[in-house]
């Protein structure tokens, strides 16, 4: 049999990996992998990235509007449409009927960053989006669509030449079914150490899913954006797995014990246009955003568009903590660790140590448990050694709100780190706030010639992908030649730093950070310099000055009673 990105799975082996599981309650990569125990290791038959991932428990169901009832209202029961009641083969074919009444969807869609990859940074120039950039995880989405697709929000991208004209490739349902059970098929097929790991899963029930659609849920953002980079809070460090249904110490917006939010809250839009995006923050939202007039939709994903810039209620601490709100991003008191709730995250990954094989074959090696007693892989011989981290205070720095990009046409200096992303700001900048970052660390390969990063050849079924030869030079090689890109023949690797603003998981008031725990020697602060911060600063000339008035003072007020004493024993 052909293989078809979009056959129902059956009780078939696949040729690749399972794509997410959007709103699913089942894996979003699933795998039955031959292993052998082997002394220091288990050998890999293939990719098995994942057993246990996807929405944790039921799907939710958040609120997803801020008004007494707490949700939008639909004009329309999607069940009793006959145009939903099928019968469908494929997603494609269900778009199609979507499109029928929503006329404009695909139109707007067509403009979205989840469907083009691409941006254009409105303040650098530069064109960034994961059709184009190379990150410090599994390095390039571009040429690895077969693979990185699966959390495109379409159908059969299977390479770079991708037809966006084609409006029935939209996906709909990954962001809009609320059954749980809709998957998707990878689109391309790996070679042997991508091999079939998912078999017997139920065919989609394609009309009740359609059926099924509502406003987006954390289930339906959460399958794609809580495993970006490769995993479980791989990327991010405060989006996690956690979040599909987070205690409210984790998260009190989005726990069913606090308000219980859609991202949609936050991230409002319109069109299918989102507001919030890390390619263009907002470091320090303007007073017209951040309180907008009286029936007028917010426009920004910020504190400020729900709290104001008065945030902390009247009184002497709440005058004095917003004072600091036009110099301290609110994430940078009130998100006080990375990585919370059991989840760890990625702090370091080496490639170097990519491509060790046991009786010839792929393995992996499970060396950390996190926080919530799973284990995470310390090694893949298809992506080298890893390090985690949780529950670790963040990284403060200086921050405009613009990120410039490495790209792959930029050269630079590999005797010290290369900054994948970096940034502007200063206490002199009005525009610039102290905001928490995660800092990502990789050694990744890089053109020795030219002094470029590169595009890898990760995956595909043919002799040249790494996930199965485990050969860099040809990979790049690939990689480079298949993207015009000139190499000079010859890698080697390099230190990369990426740099992750962190604006969820935020932690009730009452675990917002104190205040000598940046006030202080020792505090948070304490790489922050260019200026003055009370309890962690002193200038010698000045607290040499205060003592001299205090002593003078001091002195004069014992000067004056003794000379009274005096000159009453005088006078008597």
């Amino acid at each position: 049999m052909e293989w078809s990105p979009q056959l129902p799975v059956g009780g078939r082996h696949l040729a690749a990996l399972l794509l997410l599981l959007s709103a699913g309650a089942g894996p979003l990569f699933a795998g039955v992998t031959a292993e052998a125990e082997q002394e220091g290791g288990r050998v890999e038959l293939g990719i098995s990235e994942y057993t246990d991932i996807g929405v944790k428990g039921p799907v939710d169901n958040p609120i997803t509007a801020l008004d007494e009832d707490r949700q939008r209202k639909s004009t329309a029961d999607h069940s009793e449409f006959e145009e939903l009641r099928g019968p469908f083969n494929n997603g494609p074919e269900v778009t199609r009927a979507c499109l029928e009444c929503h006329n404009r969807a695909d139109d707007q869609f067509l403009k979205n960053k989840h469907w083009t990859w691409s941006y254009t940074h409105p303040v650098t120039g530069q064109k960034l989006g994961k059709s184009v950039l190379i990150n410090n995880f599994c390095t390039n989405a571009r040429g690895n669509e077969g693979m990185c697709a699966q959390c495109h929000a379409g159908y059969n991208r299977t390479g770079p030449d991708y037809d966006l004209t084609k409006q029935e490739n939209i996906d709909c349902l990954v962001c809009h079914e609320s059954t749980g059970t809709y998957y998707k098929l990878p689109p391309t097929r790996g070679n042997k150490a991508c091999a079939v790991m998912f078999e017997g899963k139920p065919p989609i029930d394609w009309a009740k899913v359609a059926q099924s659609v509502r406003l987006p849920a954390r289930a339906n953002c959460g399958s794609c954006h809580f495993y970006g980079g490769g995993g479980d809070n791989v990327k991010h460090g405060d989006l996690s797995s956690v979040l599909f249904h987070p205690p409210r110490e984790v998260d009190v917006h989005m726990s069913e014990e606090g308000e219980n939010f859609a991202c949609i809250i936050c991230h409002v839009g319109e069109g299918h246009q989102w507001a919030g995006s890390r390619y263009n923050m907002i470091a320090r939202d303007e007073k017209e955003h951040a309180l907008p007039k009286p029936g007028m939709e917010r426009e920004t994903a910020t504190c400020e568009s729900c709290h104001g810039d008065r945030p902390h209620p009247a009184g002497i601490r709440g005058f004095k903590l917003n004072d600091h709100v036009d110099r301290v991003a609110c994430e940078s008191c009130h998100i006080p660790a990375v990585a919370r709730g059991g989840v760890a995250t990625k702090v370091f990954w080496d490639w170097r140590t990519a491509g060790r094989l046991k009786n010839g074959e792929g393995y992996r090696e499970e060396g950390y448990i996190q926080g919530n007693g799973e284990a995470r892989h310390t090694y893949k011989s298809i992506k080298g050694s890893f390090e985690y981290d949780e529950n670790f205070p963040p990284v403060y720095r200086w921050f405009d709100g613009v990120m410039k990009y490495t790209t792959i046409d930029t050269v630079f200096d590999p005797s010290k780190p290369v900054e994948i992303n970096h940034f502007g700001g200063s206490p002199q900048d009005p525009d610039s706030r102290i905001w928490p970052f995660k800092k990502m660390r990789t050694m990744q390969p890089y053109d020795k010639g030219n002094n470029t990063l590169v595009y890898m050849h990760l995956w595909g079924d043919d002799e040249d992908a790494f996930w199965g030869n485990y050969d860099f030079a040809r990979a790049i090689a690939r990689g480079m030649k298949d993207n015009g890109i000139p190499y000079s023949g010859e890698y080697g690797f390099v230190e990369t730093w990426s740099w992750w603003p962190q604006n969820h998981m935020v932690a009730p008031r009452e675990q917002a950070l104190d205040c000598d725990q940046c006030h202080s020697k020792d505090g948070r602060l304490k790489e922050l310099t260019g200026f003055y911060m009370p309890g962690r600063d002193s200038a010698p000339w000045l607290d040499w000055f205060g003592l001299l008035l205090v002593g003078g003072t001091l002195a004069g007020v014992g000067g004056h009673g003794l000379l009274r004493i005096l000159l009453r024993g005088r006078g008597s």
